[in-house]
């Protein structure tokens, strides 16, 4: 199905306060977070629509960005579901790059059900965002978002240096008309 609308704003979360007791689902932004998120918003297009996954540490993120509009949440729009462990940051890079370059560890979400549930989630809203007028702004994460756009657009110069090149939060639009993937603010 195709996309409507423009252009689409993936919102890379914010950096959370991690705490290896909680589960990296349920991490929450801390000031430094917060004050990152409103530093990034003047760089998104308005009139906007905002849609965030249920992940706290995404909602937060476009909560700041949005100010006082309206975050929708999907939770199709979550980071890849993958077993809880705490690893060191070394370790969870690699078997992040390794899943990627389409290595599915044992207990981690297929690519393929990754990219359906977030395409499937991307084409309602930017229905909505549509019917508005509006941009789409999408909060999300670092592995889910790459492996959509990656099944969906040329990633330069490849999906993995593109996840490791991703901010803390980070904005990447994408030109609906001419397929077109950039960083905002660069």
């Amino acid at each position: 199905m195709v996309i409507e609308g423009v252009r689409l704003v993936l919102v890379r979360h914010a950096i959370p306060v991690v705490d290896p007791a909680v589960p990296a689902e349920r991490w929450q932004l801390g000031p430094a977070g917060r004050a990152a998120a409103r530093a990034v918003r003047r760089l998104v297009p308005g009139p906007a629509y905002y849609v965030a996954s249920s992940e706290p540490k995404a909602v937060q993120t476009v909560q700041e960005i949005a100010r006082h509009r309206h975050v929708v949440t999907d939770a199709a729009l979550g980071e890849v579901r993958r077993p809880r462990q705490w690893s060191d940051t070394s370790t969870y890079r690699a078997t992040a790059r390794s899943y990627i370059q389409g290595v599915c560890p044992e207990g981690w979400e297929p690519h393929d059900q990754v990219v359906h549930r977030f395409h499937e989630a991307v084409i309602r809203h930017a229905a909505a965002a549509a019917a508005l007028g509006a941009t789409l702004v999408v909060g999300t994460h670092g592995l889910a978002s790459t492996i959509w756009l990656a099944s969906r657009h040329r990633l330069e110069p490849d999906p993995v240096p593109f996840w490791a090149a991703l901010r803390f939060p980070d904005l990447i639009e994408i030109d609906l008309l001419h397929g077109i993937v950039r960083r905002l603010g660069d």
